[in-house]
């Protein structure tokens, strides 16, 4: 007689419990390696390697980087009150939603419910049933980590939203300092076209009289009569592009220029940061938002295929009941009888018609998409860092170089006016020394608000302006 060997029932459930840990730490995720940075090992007309113990620009908090009084409060009332800040951070509170919803996947929904049937039985009577209880519908066991992946791309996503605030309040700081920049540049061109206007003014009158004198030529007076006519032309485009400049700031503020601003400095006074260290292009990797914001979408997507994955294996769901039926209405809570049910069910996938094949292509190539623009995201973070360096290398020179001509022809002009009183020079070359003088002033101020302006955006894409200081935390 043979005798058949039985497992012993513990090491029966045993087996049965191991499967199913196993089963359930089960994932189709393929492993995430962050693709190589493909841009060059450090950045151009960058300074020497900062000190290991010195501040990067994301460390520093936008409140210590600007000096202006007010500056700092347009840049506090843009952060409460711009739309596209606000639109954002609401998009931070849609995404938790959604999170919530694929965290809320993995557990079983529980309902209350009542239910009722009346119908005829065999022998032509009505028969009434009614049912109560508690049940669960559809309650998918996950052992092949399908809905774990869709919460990961949730999480994943969730997180990126998180950077992309970051990212819209970095260009705000900078387009507010920015703007704010171009304002104060508009006053001094508005203030020096003024005084040029009074000097051509006077200018015309004395060339007036001298032509009524026979002492100047028609020539003369034209040529004064024009270079008058072009100071009040430089003048009304200047007064309309300051309005549209501060147009400009109010929108990026959400609300009315206050009328209770501090009192701001002028643009020689705003003592920006120029020394900010620029580091090795791997480092925008912890540093920019926008790029881990693209990393973040990456992973997102990666989790996407674990999920697509998962679709080709069994589905497995639970479907369960337990409560009290009675045929009568009055007497279901009182007198009912127990019930309960309990339908597991298994699904394969035998014939789709290459749904799930193509899911599957949709989501690597999504990935891949997703990898084009983290590596994107990459380069176009370099090149930014690459122009402001460039320009923090050259602006400082060139405003050197400007206004050294500037005071070049403020001399030319005193002697220029000296010899024409002396009659050692015609009234041309005076006419000739003013325009040359007006545009070397205006060229000045440019030049030295676009050299603030380079500091501000060499701030911003180094990762500066989303770091609150500690009093605000």
């Amino acid at each position: 007689m043979s005798k058949h060997f039985s497992p012993s029932r513990p090491a029966l459930r045993l087996a049965t419990l191991s499967a199913a840990l196993w089963l359930a730490g089960c994932s189709f995720i393929p492993t995430f390696t962050r693709p190589a940075a493909p841009v060059a090992a450090s950045f151009p007309q960058a300074a020497q390697p900062a000190a290991a113990d010195a501040r990067t620009a994301a460390d520093i908090e936008w409140q210590s980087f600007f000096k202006d009084a007010r500056l700092k409060r347009l840049i506090e009332l843009s952060l409460e009150n711009n739309r596209d800040l606000r639109v954002a951070a609401l998009n931070i509170d849609a995404t938790r939603a959604k999170l919530q919803v694929a965290r809320a996947d993995q557990l079983p929904t529980v309902n209350a419910g009542l239910t009722g049937s009346r119908g005829p039985a065999t022998n032509g009577a009505i028969v009434s049933s009614y049912t109560a209880g508690l049940s669960v519908t559809s309650y998918e066991l996950d052992f092949f980590g399908r809905v774990r992946a869709l919460s990961q791309a949730a999480q994943a996503q969730l997180l990126a939203t998180e950077e992309a605030r970051k990212t819209v309040q970095i260009s705000l700081v900078a387009s507010v300092a920015n703007t704010y920049l171009t304002l104060l540049a508009d006053d001094e061109l508005l203030r020096v076209t003024r005084e040029t206007l009074k000097t051509r003014q006077d200018s015309l009158r004395l060339m007036q009289l001298k032509y009524d004198n026979e002492a100047a030529s028609k020539l003369d007076l034209s040529t004064a009569q024009s270079l008058l006519e072009a100071a009040k032309v430089s003048l009304a485009q200047q007064t309309r592009q300051r309005a549209q400049d501060e147009s400009s700031l109010v929108l990026l503020l959400g609300q009315p220029m206050p009328a209770d601003l501090p009192t701001g400095l002028s643009l020689s006074e705003q003592g920006f940061l120029s020394d900010l260290p620029a580091g090795v292009p791997s480092e925008l990797l912890v540093r920019r938002p926008d790029v881990r914001q693209a990393e973040q979408n990456l992973l997102a997507l990666n989790a996407n295929i674990g999920a697509a994955r998962a679709a080709f294996f069994p589905k497995i769901t639970l479907t369960a009941s337990a409560g009290v039926a009675s045929n009568d209405l009055d007497t279901l809570f009182s007198n009912g009888t127990s019930a309960w049910t309990f339908v597991p069910q298994l699904l394969m996938p035998i014939f789709d018609a290459g749904r799930n094949k193509a899911n599957l292509e949709a989501a690597k190539v999504n990935k891949d998409i997703a990898i084009a623009q983290y590596e994107k995201a990459i380069q176009s973070g370099f090149k930014e860092v690459a122009d402001a360096l460039a320009g923090r290398a050259t602006l400082a020179d060139q405003l050197q170089a400007q206004a050294a001509q500037l005071e070049a022809e403020q001399t030319r002009m005193s002697l220029t006016d000296l010899r024409f009183k002396n009659g050692a020079a015609n009234s041309f070359d005076v006419l000739d020394a003013q325009r040359s003088l007006f545009t070397a002033q205006q060229a000045v101020v440019q030049v030295q608000a676009l050299q603030l302006q380079n500091l501000v955006t060499l701030y911003k894409v180094l990762g500066g302006g989303w770091t609150e200081s500690p009093a605000q935390q």
